[in-house]
């Protein structure tokens, strides 16, 4: 199966999924975010086929995800550690667990992320880093950034409209009869 190249794609979306769109890929970094490290570690943690364990690694070796340690030289074997932009893959890791303790855990959570310290249970959500403010959409909106395409702020600028015209049918409507009392006053 070929895979469809989003490299020519402006979205930051579309360039994320392309290097770990597919699910073992973020098992894999799950895991190796957690501690896990060697190539039967993760073939036992995941029970993946070697194989595919391999193509993967590979994949996000050449994304730049994992790097490769050498740790013994007879015979030679290898360790995958995350990358810095392995690591800046940690809140997206959390965003998917916490979505999918909300959302598809209907006997409960089976894995929990707790305070170190308290041991207390987290309820994680995005927050802007400069204002601390949460990320939700009444506040916060997607817009283009300097290298936008014309293609992309087109398509930006119907996503406007749509926002608008949105915004303005959630507004309550006051009746003439409303009008009528308040300028009487």
């Amino acid at each position: 199966m070929q895979r469809k190249s989003f490299g020519n794609m402006a979205c930051p979306i579309a360039r994320s999924l392309e290097r770990v769109g597919e699910w073992w890929s973020i098992l894999i970094i799950r895991d190796a975010l957690l501690g896990f490290t060697r190539f039967d570690e993760f073939q036992k943690s995941l029970n993946i086929a070697p194989n595919m364990l391999t193509r993967r690694l590979s994949a996000l070796l050449d994304a730049g995800l994992l790097q490769r340690r050498r740790y013994s030289k007879r015979p030679p074997r290898y360790e995958y550690i995350p990358t810095e932009m392995g690591r800046d893959f940690r809140p997206v890791i959390v965003a998917m667990f916490a979505w999918g303790n909300r959302h598809f855990a209907p006997e409960g959570a089976s894995v929990l992320l707790v305070d170190k310290k308290t041991k207390a249970a987290a309820d994680p959500v995005l927050v802007d880093r400069r204002s601390g403010r949460p990320l939700n959409e009444c506040d916060f909106v997607f817009s283009v950034g300097p290298a936008a395409s014309e293609r992309t702020r087109r398509r930006y600028a119907v996503i406007k409209e749509k926002q608008f015209a949105a915004q303005q049918s959630s507004r309550p409507v006051r009746s003439s009869l409303e009008g009528r009392k308040r300028r009487a006053s």
